[in-house]
């Protein structure tokens, strides 16, 4: 079972709202995949599709406590090869559709719709608890959230610009910087950041994938401070052996043209040590002096030598 289907399945569970929470989400479900539909006598009969069998659970349980109903189920088998199936909930009754649609603000007086299908007022999501009842809906509906292991991501796919926009507002009132983008001709509502896609877990109740999340999010991050630190630790032993080889080719290159002897004696001592332990750290060679010297004295001296040898390779080039 993929993250996503396990987040919907936690979500499917929760039926023990307040009415006006169960209304908020019956809302934004029938926005998101409902349809409704007139017959030639101007009857309204609702239609939700899902092909998740965990959310058709829902929407049933949620129309039979919000409005003490039982919908018709029916079941559409795929003709494509993953024959996958569809779960169409129906309310066939003209008077219950009706009431459904007018207490979830998607119709208004005298059987007028919203053009985009999209709640007509905010009366339904004035409370917090309702909206985040709004959220969840609409997730449950058309949303999916990918697995932490592999990525951060966060949508919700609304077929219309004026579902996305509202969508987007209602996260904003819990500081989830949600953005809109167009997929062919669906808009889509997403959050990448995995700490806001943590938020959003909170928001819809689904505590448990949550945890699950933040397990992962914690041994990623493990992971990517100890890769910090190698890498760290890689880079400064390079560039302690590129400097150290560059330092005995400079002390090689002042032996062979016969002028270390022309080097103070402290520096030929420092050269000597060089030499002899090519692979020890500043710090440890100035304890190898006569006199000890820090890890800037051993740097100093160093530079001096490879100066010197600079100096002679100008001679020669002359």
């Amino acid at each position: 079972m993929s993250f996503s289907s396990k987040v919907k399945e936690e979500l499917s569970k929760d039926c023990n709202n307040p009415r006006h929470c169960c209304i908020a989400e019956t809302a934004a479900i029938i926005s998101m995949c409902g349809k409704v539909i007139f017959d030639e006598k101007d009857r309204v009969r609702i239609e939700i599709h899902t092909e998740n069998v965990t959310v058709a659970r829902k929407y049933f349980t949620l129309l039979k406590k919000t409005y003490n109903i039982n919908t018709d189920i029916s079941i559409r088998h795929s003709s494509s090869l993953n024959k996958s199936r569809s779960y169409i909930l129906s309310v066939n009754d003209d008077e219950t559709a009706r009431k459904i649609l007018m207490t979830c603000r998607l119709m208004k007086p005298f059987g007028v719709i919203e053009e985009d299908f999209s709640i007509s007022d905010s009366l339904i999501i004035q409370r917090e608890c309702c909206k985040r009842a709004f959220i969840r809906g609409a997730f449950l509906a058309s949303g999916s959230v990918s697995d932490p292991v592999k990525t951060y991501h966060f949508e919700i796919v609304c077929l219309s610009e004026a579902k996305a926009k509202q969508l987007q507002m209602i996260m904003e009132t819990f500081n989830i910087n949600a953005r809109v983008i167009k997929r062919r001709k669906y808009f889509v509502v997403y959050v990448k950041d995995s700490s806001q896609v943590v938020d959003l877990l909170n928001i819809m109740g689904a505590y448990n994938a949550l945890m699950d999340m933040e397990n992962v999010r914690i041994v990623k991050d493990m992971r990517n401070n100890v890769n910090r630190k190698v890498n760290c630790e890689t880079a400064n032993i390079n560039k302690t052996v590129s400097a150290a080889v560059k330092q005995i080719e400079d002390i090689r290159f002042i032996q062979m043209s016969s002028a270390f002897d022309e080097l103070p004696e402290s520096l030929q001592e420092m050269a000597e040590l060089r030499v002899r332990y090519p692979e020890a750290t500043l710090a440890e060679l100035g304890q190898l002096l006569d006199t000890p010297v820090g890890k800037s004295g051993v740097n100093h001296r160093l530079k001096k030598i490879s100066l010197f040898a600079d100096e002679l390779r100008e001679r020669h080039q002359q």
